[in-house]
Formats: structure tokens, C-alpha cells, sequence
């Protein structure tokens, strides 16, 4: 009898830690800033885009726009990235001055800068000169400038296109994503220097297979 009672202690006593590591939650660590491997450059195709969001006037009240700057993002080799980091830097008037002409609307400036920018280690000015400089290190396919037709390919042409404008790139370096059957976005991998590089895991193209829709071009 004795016997059986030490037993069931122990095993209770064996059952009390496990219930409890499974009870406590994992520890989250907040992203710092400035710690990141790369970073991706995301130009977001305005016609898709303006389909969608006919309202946002200050991007879509003209048709001019192509391929638009949607972000500079820091990103983790492993995958994932850090977003809205702890930094004394802000957004001055100086640097949204400045942001307002190279990104297509107000609202898109505060919210890359709070969610991307403060993970980048760099002031709200540099940041945004970073991916102004960014943006232009990027060729645009002449196929791919904006105008009134509508280009059928798929998301590999692209990726061709793409790549036969700009020396050095590789099909490993960019990414193209839709919405629905419609191009939406080409993403680039970038070093912390801005030279094209290899993405990290888990970027990968997001289209459908088979031909899409890239509208509104020459």
C-alpha cells in the first residue's frame, strides 16, 4: 500500500513541471533597430493597385503612375522581418518633405516610416533617401512603362523583362506578386549597400500559373 502511494506521488510530482512549461508562453523579444541582413525593395504596380482603392485620390486622381515606390523593408536571411521598432529618430517636416516626392500619397509615407523605417537603424531623412536611391537603381522595362494597354505574360516574362533591364540581377533576386490575375508588385532583394542579392527564405512569387494581366502599360 505504502509502495503505491510513493509511486503516485512521483508520478504526480513528474506531471507538475511539464503541465507547467507547456502553461508558460514563449518569451517575445522585440525587434531592435538596425538589426536586420537585407532589404527589399517593393514596387507596387499603381493600375492594379488604383482598381482596388479607386478612393485614395492622392495616388489614384491620375494615371501617370507605373510602377510606384511602395517600401524599402528590412528583412531577416531566416525569413520574416522586424517591424515598428523602438527608435528615438521621428518623422520630421524636413524628411516628410521630402518623401512626398518620392512616394505616391501621405498616408503610404507614415506608415512605411512607422512600420519599416524605425527598423532600419537610420534617420527618418536617410531612410527615406536610401529608398529614393534604392528605387532609381532599378531599371524599368520600356514594356512595363504606364500608358493605356493591357500586357499579357506570365509572371516568368516578367521576371525576364525585368531582369534584361538591369545587369546582374537574377531570377533568385526579385520576386512578382498578384492580385487575382493581375500583376501587383515586384519585390527586389537588396544588400544594406543596395546592391542587388540573393533573397532570403521564404520570399518567394505569389502569381497564379499561366498567363496574367499587367494593365495600363505602353
Amino acid at each position: 500500500m505504502f509502495r503505491a502511494f510513493l509511486m503516485a506521488c512521483a508520478i504526480a510530482f513528474a506531471i507538475v513541471p511539464a503541465v507547467e512549461a507547456r502553461s508558460k508562453k514563449p518569451k517575445v523579444t522585440a525587434h531592435e533597430t538596425g538589426h536586420f541582413d537585407y532589404y527589399v525593395l517593393s514596387l507596387s504596380w499603381s493600375p492594379a493597385y488604383c482598381a482596388t482603392h479607386p478612393k485614395d485620390e492622392d495616388q489614384c486622381s491620375t494615371q501617370r503612375y507605373g510602377f510606384v515606390l511602395h517600401g524599402l523593408w528590412p528583412q531577416y536571411d531566416r525569413g520574416g522581418f522586424p517591424e515598428t521598432c523602438s527608435t528615438e529618430a521621428t518623422l520630421d517636416e524636413e524628411a516628410r518633405s521630402y518623401a512626398n516626392g518620392i512616394f505616391p500619397s501621405e498616408k503610404l509615407i507614415a506608415h512605411e516610416w512607422n512600420k519599416h523605417g524605425t527598423c532600419s537603424g537610420l534617420d527618418a531623412m536617410t531612410y527615406f533617401t536610401e529608398s529614393d536611391r534604392a528605387r532609381n537603381s532599378i531599371s524599368v522595362p520600356s514594356r512595363l512603362e504606364p500608358g493605356s494597354r493591357v500586357l499579357t505574360a506570365t509572371a516568368q516574362e516578367i521576371t525576364q523583362l525585368i531582369r534584361d533591364s538591369n545587369s546582374g540581377l537574377t531570377s533568385s533576386m526579385l520576386t512578382v506578386h498578384c492580385a487575382g490575375p493581375q500583376l501587383s508588385e515586384v519585390r527586389v532583394c537588396l544588400s544594406k549597400s543596395l546592391d542587388p542579392q540573393e533573397c532570403g527564405n521564404g520570399m518567394r512569387s505569389s502569381c497564379r500559373p499561366g498567363k496574367i494581366q499587367v494593365r495600363g502599360v505602353k
